[in-house]
C-alpha cells in the first residue's frame, strides 16, 4: 500500500502527460491525421514494399519503386525478433503525433526524477521540454525518426546518471531498456550526438572517481555499461548491420570519382562534400532566438496578420483583402543563415532565465558537465560559421562527417538547458534566503541585460535574408517595395520578441520575489511559474503546428491522387518497366507511388544512382534512360497537365551485347556512359574478382525474357545459340542477390555504373535472382539471444532489488 502511495504522484503525473499530449493535438481525437511533408514521401518510397507485405505477409527487404531499386532497410522494413519494437509500440500507445509527445514528455520527466527533482516541478519541466519549438516542428513536418530519438535520449541520461550514482542495478537495466529504444528509434545522427553528451558526463564522474581513488567504481560502472550497451546492440543487431552494410553503398559511402558533373576535380573521397554537410549551419547571432523566437524572422512561412507592412503594401496595391491576408500569412521574414527554417529554436525566456537562475543556485557539480554539453553543442551547431571546431570534428572525429545539418545538434542544448532551468528552479528553494536574494537579482540581471543589449543594438542588423535579392526579380516592378515591407516587418518582430521575452522573464522574477516575500507559498509560486513557462512555448508550437495541419486519415494514407497519365501508363500490362519524372527529379517520391521509378526521396540515397543522374540523366543522356528502362517520361503540357511519353528505344528488362569496354577505373566507366550505345555495348572496370570479354559473338535470334517479377525475385529464361553477355535492367547491390542459373549459384557483374551483368552460357537457360539477405538472417539471430538476455537481466535485476529492499 505504502509504495502504491509513493507511485500515486508519478500517476497522476503521467495521466497529465496523456490528457496534454492529446489536447495539443486534438484533431487526432477527431479521427484526423496529421499531414506531414515527410511522411508524404516516405508513403510513396515504401508504397511498393508495404503493397507486397499485406499481399503476402512477406518481407522483401528490396524495393523497384525508388532510385531504380534499393534495400528497404531504411524504409521500414520489420525484421524478425525485433522486441524491443514491441516495448516501444507499448509505449507509443496514443495516435500519432500525440504518441511522440507523450515520449518527449515521459523521458524527461524519468531524468528529472533521476535528479531528484519533486513530481510537480519535474511535470512542468518535461513540459516545457516537449514543447520546446523545435521538437514541435519537426513532428509538423514528419522527422518522426528524429522525434523518436530524442524523446529516449533524457531517458539514457537518466539511466547513466544512475550508473554513476552507484546504484548500478537499477541504472544499468534503465541504460539497458532506454539504449535498446533509442537505437531502435533508427535515427543515428540524435544517437550519435548523445554519444558525445555521454562522453562528456562520463568524463566528468570518472574524473570525480580518480579524484577520489574509487578504482572499484570506475571499473564496475564499465562493466555495467559494456553489458548493458553490448545488449541493447544486439536485441537492435538486424537494423544496425543492414544500415552499416548499406551505408557504403549509399550517400554517406566512400565516393570513386574524381570530377564533379562539370569536371571540376573533386578532392574528398567522403560520399558528402563539406558544403552539404554544412549546408544548415545556425548563425552565431542567430542563437540569440533560442531565447527570442523570431528575432531572426522566425520561419520561412510567418503569419504576420492586417497589423503587418507586408499587408499594407498589397492592399495599397490593390489587392483584395483576403489576398492580402495570405500573402501576409505566408510570408518569407526569415534572414538568419540556414538556407531554409520552418521555425526558431526557441528553448523558453523562462527557461533561459531558471537556467541562469541554476547556474547560482545549484550545487552539484554535474551542472558544469551539463553546462559543457550545451556549450559544445551550440559551438557545433555553428557549422561552417566556427570553423575552427567544425573542421576539427569533421577531419578528425570518427563519424562526424557522415551526418549533415549540423545545427540539429543543438537537440543536446535543448535536453541541458530545461534540466538544468528545472534544477535551477528546485534548487532556489532549497537554498537559504540570504543566498536568494543574490542569486535571483543576479539571474534577472544577466537574463534581462542580454536581451536589454540586443534591443539596444539591432542598429548593428541590417535585416536583409539570403533570399532577398530573388523576391527583388520574382516580383518584378514591385520587388523592392516587397522586400522594404519584409524588413520592415522583421525590425518589427525583432522589437516585439525582445520585449515579451523580458516581459516573461519580469513575471517569473516576481513571482519568485513574491514567493521570497512570503505572499506566496511555495506550492502556489511552482505551479503559477510552471503554468507561465509552458505557456509562453505552447503560443510559440502553436504558431507552427495546429489543427489546420491534421486532414481526413485517408488523405495520409493515400496523399497521391493519379493523375490521367499515371492511369495511362497503368493500362500498360508489361510486367516491369520505369518511369521518370523530370519535374520530380531525384528528389521526390511521387512517381514512387504509382510507378517503379529513377528518382526517390531519401537521406541515404543509392550514391551511384545520384551520381548517374548528376552526370548523365540531367544532362539528357537518352541512352542511360534506356538501359534503365524508362519507358515512360511524364512531361507537363503549357497548361500544367501531366502527359505520358513512351520511350521506343528503352532497351528492355534484359538484353545481350557483343562489345565490352574494359576501363580502370570509376572515372572511366562515367565517361564512357557519355557516348555508349548502351543496346550494344556495356561498360566494365577491370577486376580481380570478375573477369568479361571484350567482345561476344551476338545471336541475332537469341532472346531472354522476364517471366515472374516480385521486388525480392525475378525469374528469366534465355536462349542464345552462343556464349553471351546479358545486361539486366536492374540496379547492382552485391548483398543479398542470390543468383542461379539453372539452379547453379553464379556471381553478377556490375555494368554501366549501375547495372547487373551475368555471363550465360550457350543454350536454353532459366535464370533467377532472389534476394536473401544474410544481414537479416545473422543480426535476427543475434536480436533473439540479446533479447533473451535482456529479458533475464531484467528479471534478475527486479528480484535483488525487492530482496536488497526487503532486507
Amino acid at each position: 500500500m505504502n509504495n502504491f502511495k509513493r507511485f500515486l504522484p508519478h500517476l497522476y503525473v503521467i495521466i497529465g502527460f496523456v490528457v496534454v499530449s492529446l489536447f495539443y493535438f486534438y484533431p487526432v481525437l477527431q479521427g484526423k491525421q496529421i499531414s506531414q511533408s515527410d511522411i508524404v514521401q516516405y508513403t510513396g518510397m515504401a508504397k511498393e514494399q508495404n503493397d507486397f507485405r499485406n499481399q503476402t505477409g512477406e518481407e522483401p527487404y528490396w524495393t523497384n519503386s525508388a532510385f531504380g531499386g534499393m534495400p528497404t532497410y531504411q524504409l521500414g522494413a520489420k525484421y524478425p525478433h525485433n522486441y524491443v519494437k514491441s516495448v516501444d509500440s507499448f509505449l507509443r500507445f496514443l495516435p500519432r503525433p500525440a504518441d511522440y509527445l507523450f515520449l518527449y514528455f515521459l523521458g524527461f520527466y524519468i531524468l528529472l526524477c533521476v535528479l531528484k527533482i519533486d513530481p510537480l516541478k519535474a511535470f512542468f519541466g518535461a513540459l516545457a521540454f516537449g514543447f520546446s519549438t523545435y521538437l514541435i516542428i519537426i513532428l509538423g513536418v514528419g522527422h518522426n525518426a528524429k522525434a523518436h530519438a530524442i524523446a529516449f535520449m533524457p531517458m539514457v541520461v537518466a539511466g547513466v546518471l544512475l550508473v554513476f550514482q552507484k546504484r548500478y542495478i537499477v541504472g544499468g537495466l534503465l541504460t539497458m531498456v532506454a539504449a535498446a529504444l533509442e537505437i531502435q528509434a533508427n535515427h543515428f545522427q540524435m544517437t550519435y550526438y548523445l554519444l558525445l553528451l555521454l562522453l562528456i558526463i562520463s568524463a566528468y564522474y570518472f574524473y570525480q572517481f580518480i579524484k577520489e581513488k574509487d578504482f572499484s567504481a570506475i571499473g564496475k560502472t564499465i562493466g555495467v555499461f559494456v553489458v548493458a550497451g553490448l545488449l541493447a546492440l544486439g536485441s537492435n543487431a538486424t537494423n544496425l548491420l543492414a544500415t552499416s552494410e548499406y551505408t557504403e553503398f549509399s550517400t554517406r559511402g566512400a565516393n570513386e570519382l574524381t570530377f564533379g558533373p562539370n569536371g571540376e576535380k573533386i578532392e574528398s573521397k567522403s560520399g558528402m562534400s563539406y558544403e552539404y554537410i554544412t549546408e544548415y549551419s545556425y548563425g552565431i547571432a542567430e542563437s540569440f532566438n533560442l531565447i527570442a523566437p523570431r528575432i531572426f524572422g522566425g520561419g520561412n512561412a510567418e503569419k504576420l496578420g492586417k497589423e503587418s507592412a507586408l499587408y499594407e503594401l498589397f492592399i495599397q496595391l490593390g489587392a483584395p483583402e483576403a489576398d492580402a491576408l495570405d500573402y501576409a500569412n505566408n510570408a518569407p521574414t526569415y534572414w538568419g543563415d540556414q538556407p531554409i527554417v520552418a521555425a526558431p529554436a526557441y528553448i523558453g525566456a523562462v527557461i533561459f532565465f531558471l537556467f541562469v537562475l541554476g547556474m547560482f543556485t545549484e550545487k552539484r557539480k554535474l551542472k558544469f558537465a551539463l553546462l559543457t554539453g550545451a556549450i559544445v553543442s551550440l559551438l557545433l551547431s555553428w557549422g561552417k560559421n566556427f570553423p575552427l571546431l567544425t573542421d576539427f570534428f569533421i577531419d578528425y572525429v570518427p563519424l562526424y562527417n557522415k551526418f549533415r545539418a549540423v545545427s540539429s545538434i543543438q537537440v543536446i542544448l535543448e535536453l541541458c538547458i530545461p534540466a538544468l532551468a528545472i534544477m535551477g528552479l528546485y534548487s532556489f528553494f532549497k537554498t537559504e534566503k540570504e543566498e536568494q536574494w543574490k542569486a535571483l537579482w543576479k539571474a534577472a540581471a544577466i537574463a534581462i541585460g542580454v536581451l536589454a543589449l540586443l534591443f539596444i543594438g539591432q542598429g548593428m542588423f541590417n535585416f536583409a535574408g539570403g533570399n532577398d535579392d530573388y523576391y527583388r526579380q520574382a516580383y518584378g516592378e514591385i520587388g523592392q517595395p516587397f522586400v522594404e515591407a519584409l524588413i520592415e516587418d522583421r525590425k518589427s518582430m525583432f522589437t516585439a520578441d525582445l520585449l515579451r521575452s523580458i516581459g516573461f522573464i519580469a513575471v517569473v522574477f516576481g513571482l519568485l520575489w513574491l514567493s521570497l516575500k512570503e505572499k506566496l507559498v511555495q506550492t502556489n509560486t511552482v505551479l503559477i511559474v510552471g503554468l507561465v513557462m509552458v505557456f509562453d512555448l505552447f503560443v510559440i508550437g502553436k504558431n507552427y503546428v495546429n489543427a489546420d495541419d491534421f486532414v481526413n486519415a485517408r488523405e495520409v494514407m493515400e496523399p497521391f491522387q493519379a493523375s490521367e497519365a499515371d492511369q495511362r501508363i497503368k493500362e500498360d500490362k508489361d510486367i516491369h518497366f520505369r518511369v521518370f519524372e523530370p519535374s520530380q527529379g531525384m528528389a521526390g517520391a511521387r512517381t514512387s507511388y504509382f510507378h517503379k521509378a529513377i528518382g526517390g526521396y531519401s537521406a541515404v540515397k543509392p550514391q551511384r544512382m545520384q551520381q548517374l543522374y548528376d552526370y548523365q540523366i540531367a544532362n539528357n543522356n537518352i541512352q542511360v534512360l534506356n538501359m534503365l528502362n524508362v519507358k515512360y517520361v511524364i512531361q507537363t503540357t503549357e497548361e500544367g497537365q501531366p502527359i505520358p511519353l513512351q520511350n521506343p528505344e528503352a532497351n528492355g528488362n534484359a538484353w545481350f551485347v557483343s562489345k565490352v569496354k574494359i576501363v580502370e577505373n570509376a572515372d572511366e566507366e562515367m565517361k564512357a556512359l557519355d557516348s555508349l550505345n548502351t543496346k550494344e555495348e556495356a561498360v566494365f572496370v577491370k577486376s580481380t574478382k570478375n573477369t568479361i570479354q571484350s567482345s561476344y559473338e551476338k545471336d541475332s535470334l537469341a532472346t531472354i525474357k522476364l517471366e515472374e517479377y516480385k521486388p525480392n525475385y525475378l525469374k528469366y529464361t534465355t536462349q542464345n545459340e552462343n556464349k553471351g553477355l546479358a545486361v539486366f535492367s536492374e540496379i547492382y547491390y552485391p548483398k543479398g542477390w542470390k543468383v542461379t542459373i539453372d539452379g547453379k549459384e553464379t556471381e553478377m557483374i556490375r555494368v554501366n555504373y549501375v547495372l547487373r551483368a551475368l555471363e550465360i552460357p550457350a543454350g536454353k537457360h532459366t535464370i533467377e535472382f532472389k534476394f536473401v539477405p544474410d544481414v537479416v538472417k545473422t543480426g535476427s539471430s543475434i536480436a533473439l539471444f540479446s533479447s533473451i538476455g535482456m529479458l533475464l537481466l531484467l528479471l534478475g535485476g527486479i528480484y535483488f532489488e525487492r530482496k536488497n529492499k526487503i532486507n
